[in-house]
């Protein structure tokens, strides 16, 4: 299948990991030789990610170095690593946020387990924000339901710095960029965006949706590596552009059939990598005018729900998680 004329973009599976539960989240380390998923199994693993992946014919066997079962005591809805990659965060209905200090070489946990308690409902999202060379703090922002609230934690003193109000809803999905700014996007159906130096949001958006200029729950959200071009996706299955710096929206458009889930740049910002509970995973190219019809092709499908969809930071693969109770591998053979 063609993006536009280009050559075709045949993704296939390299290799899948299978739960007993619907696999939840996936995040690649910031070295790409590592990623982890979890599952509502409660389960945590570590896998190694393969080497020559596009010189790879057939399956493979996924290479788990780490299993921890019981990881929380509720479903693991969101992991992130470190940009050092020394750190795992993982967030659940439990509650709680539970870092880890994992050696690569040693294949196992380093000192003691550390545990952040302050929501008071399901952490949905959460990650590291960039390390700024000037301080040595290493920043976790977090969010979820319950109060709805955006925090921040400094993980070297375990305690919430700072906690922002303002969503009325939960909050789905965040990212962050730069060493200070933040973006949300909830359930009251608008995008909020953060700057940790200021005590409070610093600007609302309320994106028009594909059938509704009153919007629809914001699912996803991200920024391109530019933070210049803000990509969200919605419960009706739409995706919005909107530019930051001009404040104002691109365009609205349909990849799914059904809600998106995760949405992602490719490390080059040339495509645009979204899934959803109509099953598929689509890619979407960026490389033409933003405001006109964006070619989609769907690039990979799993048997239930997809439900999130992560870029190798270097290689052109795909790890995507599912309510199928597998999370997969998918690259281009001999690119």
């Amino acid at each position: 299948m063609e993006i536009g004329n280009k050559k075709p973009l045949c993704f296939v599976p390299i290799n899948s990991l299978s739960d007993v539960q619907p696999i939840r989240c996936c995040s690649f380390s910031e070295d790409g030789l590592l990623y982890a998923v979890g599952s509502n199994s409660k389960t945590l693993r570590i896998c190694l990610y393969p080497p020559q992946i596009n010189n790879i014919s057939k399956p493979t066997q996924t290479s788990v170095i780490f299993k921890r079962t019981k990881h929380h005591k509720g479903s693991i809805y969101c992991l992130s690593w470190s940009k050092d990659g020394q750190f795992i965060a993982s967030g659940s209905n439990d509650k709680t946020i539970k870092i880890i200090k994992y050696s690569s070489e040693n294949k196992q946990l380093e000192g003691r387990e550390l545990e952040l308690t302050m929501h008071d409902g399901t952490v949905r999202d959460l990650c590291f924000m960039n390390e700024s060379s000037s301080t040595e703090r290493k920043l976790l922002v977090s969010g979820g339901a319950g109060d709805c609230k955006l925090y921040i934690s400094d993980c070297g003193v375990l305690t919430p710095m700072q906690a922002y109000s303002g969503h009325s809803g939960h909050i789905y999905s965040l990212y962050s960029w730069e060493n200070n700014m933040v973006v949300t996007g909830s359930q009251d159906k608008t995008i909020r965006f953060w700057d940790i130096r200021v005590p409070e949001c610093i600007n609302t958006v309320l994106p028009c949706s594909y059938y509704d200029t009153m919007g629809s729950p914001v699912t996803a959200v991200c920024v391109d590596p530019t933070g210049r071009l803000l990509v969200s996706g919605h419960e009706d299955a739409s995706c919005v552009l909107h530019d930051i710096r001009r404040n104002r929206q691109i365009q609205c458009f349909q990849p799914h059939s059904a809600d998106i889930r995760s949405i992602r740049f490719s490390p080059s910002a040339y495509y645009l990598l979204t899934c959803g509970y109509d099953n598929k995973i689509v890619l979407t190219d960026l490389q033409g005018n933003l405001t006109l019809s964006l070619p989609s092709v769907v690039v990979g499908e799993h048997s239930d729900k997809v439900i999130s969809a992560r870029w190798h930071p270097r290689d052109f693969s795909i790890l995507t998680t599912s309510a199928d109770k597998t999370a997969k591998l998918w690259a281009i053979p001999n690119i």
